[in-house]
């Protein structure tokens, strides 16, 4: 039987989720319509919005249901370039669905570098925004995700959002990491937007959410029947949507610590290899990842390694039609290009046992044993 240690990419489907989503189709109806099962499915919704709402610290009308994080962040960018904006700056470790968002508007892109332990220079951010053009490069704008995908490395957002608001200008965060994994006070982060995912909590593929300050500007893209109060368009995904916030309401209090514990055990017998690195150590991390490199010992071969000895693991995001590919958020970090090419995420999560882990470092260990002689002499 398979080890699942890939929840960054999806955390698998948790039983409350499955059972909330089995009664929402069971009750049927369009949330749009006036009947009984119409307002039985709007139930449903806004019960979902509430609860979404509560778990990040924020109002129900400030929760736009959505397919997914990408979508969301794809939302904001747009939204941006409408509210004035003429120059975007995107950190070094944000996910493609911010970094490709922001390339694709058409606007300026500038890039807020991150340390060796991948975290947000906050000076670098400051220094820049004091010397804000506004005429020339419009109304502020700044992404920077709440925690990075591949090396769970934990970001100042609400510092952050303080700089971008002293600058009035507007922040976003894609805290799709955050959920299921560590709480996210959205008020208390002072963003305009946050962009949420089921999946990464043990919620369903396809549904997600945006979170909107009162004061930030939204321009709608998917133009229609005028759901979500008119700011996203389209039959709302009744039985995502109520498996979202079950597996938000199923999260244990004691999960952080517990993954934390376990991943903490880990480290510590992988870390003891020579040829390792171990990336973000240095850093407040999401209690669930590692990412570390093997000197010499290929992403990609790893992956396969581990998936024949029964384990699943990634190389970095999962967000990239299964290619394998060197990481830009290590490089920006000053991995090498060996190190980069290297680099493993092992992601825990709530189906995670200390067994798992146990039996995995077994066989990391056992392979990078056997396959390093053959490395050296490569070399």
């Amino acid at each position: 039987m398979s080890v699942y240690l890939d929840h960054n990419a999806t955390s698998p489907l948790r039983v409350e989720a499955r059972e909330a989503m089995a009664r929402a189709y069971d009750s049927g109806g369009n949330p749009s319509s006036v009947h009984g099962p119409g307002r039985a499915a709007r139930a449903i919704v806004e019960t979902a919005r509430t609860s979404v709402a509560k778990h990040f610290v924020t109002r129900a009308e400030d929760v736009v249901f959505t397919s997914g994080g990408t979508e969301a962040n794809n939302l904001v960018i747009a939204s941006a370039r409408a509210a004035g904006a003429k120059r975007l700056i995107v950190s070094a470790i944000e996910h493609d669905a911010v970094r490709d968002a922001a390339s694709a508007s058409g606007l300026e892109v500038e890039i807020l570098p991150v340390t060796g332990d991948g975290v947000a220079d906050l000076i670098w951010l400051e220094t820049r925004l004091s010397g804000w053009n506004r005429e020339a490069d419009g109304v502020p704008f700044v992404a920077l995700m709440a925690a990075n995908n591949e090396t769970g490395v934990v970001q100042p957002v609400e510092a952050a959002g303080r700089l971008v608001r002293e600058a009035q200008g507007l922040f976003h965060v894609d805290a799709v990491q955050m959920a299921g994994k560590l709480a996210f006070d959205f008020a208390g982060s002072l963003a305009h937007y946050a962009a949420l995912s089921a999946h990464k909590a043990g919620g369903p593929q396809g549904v997600g959410a945006l979170l909107l300050a009162c004061d930030a500007p939204l321009n709608r893209q998917m133009h229609g029947g005028g759901q979500e109060t008119g700011r996203r368009s389209g039959t709302e995904n009744v039985a995502g949507i109520a498996g979202f916030a079950a597996a938000l309401a199923a999260v244990e209090a004691d999960e952080a610590a517990r993954m934390a514990a376990l991943r903490d055990a880990l480290q510590s017998r992988l870390e003891s290899v020579e040829g390792v690195r171990i990336w973000g150590a240095g850093a407040d991390r999401l209690p669930n990842t590692l990412c570390l490199s093997a000197t010499g010992w290929a992403s990609e071969i790893q992956v396969i390694a581990m998936d024949l000895a029964g384990f699943a693991i990634s190389a970095g995001s999962a967000c990239s039609s299964g290619k394998v590919r060197k990481s830009r958020v290590l490089e920006a970090m000053g991995a090498s290009v060996d190190e980069s090419a290297s680099a493993i995420r092992i992601s825990l999560g709530w189906t995670s046992m200390q067994e798992d882990v146990d039996r995995f470092a077994d066989a990391w260990i056992r392979e990078y044993a056997r396959i390093r002689p053959r490395l050296a002499a490569a070399v």
